[in-house]
């Protein structure tokens, strides 16, 4: 039978289930989805790649993480989770900073309560805190030329919406592999790369979660 292998970009995959409103998608069962996908071909795996998020400052966001992960892998034995980075960046916001000044040099008289909130909430803006997933994509985008070189799957299904995947995309189609790309959200570079896009529905989803 035709061997498929299911990559999962999991914060693309997440965003797009985001906003598309799927509720509850942390009991997405990805055996049910890989199963669903791959339909009458040979399921062989699903590798499912995120950025692992630090312990330090981030400890509750991190255990959740670690609870999804233990839930994912435990929805059955050919699904493997491979981990990247989270790391921490800052941005300074412009509008903010002019803000503070522009408040700060005030010479209009204006009520002082309103004037201190206004202030408060210019400051609070002038730097913002986020974190920035590094080497999923790349370790994605390896694994799937990689294993289609060593012949490990004749199909591949990619569960995401990033254009920058689309080089990969390419080069696994070259070896005269077929790529499925699948996802919530629109992916017009992707789409262009892959053997099919299948934008996928609300409805899609009414039977893959776990119970």
């Amino acid at each position: 039978m035709i061997r498929a292998i299911v990559f999962v970009d999991g914060s693309n995959w997440y965003h797009g289930c985001a906003a598309l409103g799927l509720g509850n998608i942390g009991r997405l069962d990805f055996a049910r989805v890989s199963r669903k996908l791959a339909r009458h071909r040979r399921w062989t795996a699903t590798r499912y790649y995120v950025g692992e998020v630090p312990q330090t400052g981030t400890a509750e966001l991190a255990a959740k993480q670690q609870r999804f992960l233990r839930f994912l892998r435990s929805c059955d034995p050919r699904i493997s989770v491979h981990l990247g980075r989270l790391e921490p960046r800052e941005h300074r916001n412009e509008a903010a900073d002019a803000l503070t000044r522009y408040l700060t040099n005030l010479s209009v008289r204006i009520p002082p309560a309103v004037y201190h909130d206004l202030l408060e909430l210019a400051r609070s803006h002038i730097v913002s805190r986020f974190m920035v997933e590094k080497a999923v994509d790349v370790q994605l985008a390896v694994d799937m030329v990689v294993m289609a070189e060593r012949d490990e799957y004749d199909v591949a299904y990619l569960l995401s919406a990033d254009g920058d995947l689309a080089p990969a995309v390419e080069a696994v189609r070259a070896t005269g592999r077929r790529v499925f790309a699948a996802s919530p959200g629109s992916g017009a570079r992707l789409a262009e790369a892959s053997s099919s896009y299948l934008r996928l529905q609300k409805a899609w989803f009414a039977d893959v979660f776990a119970p």
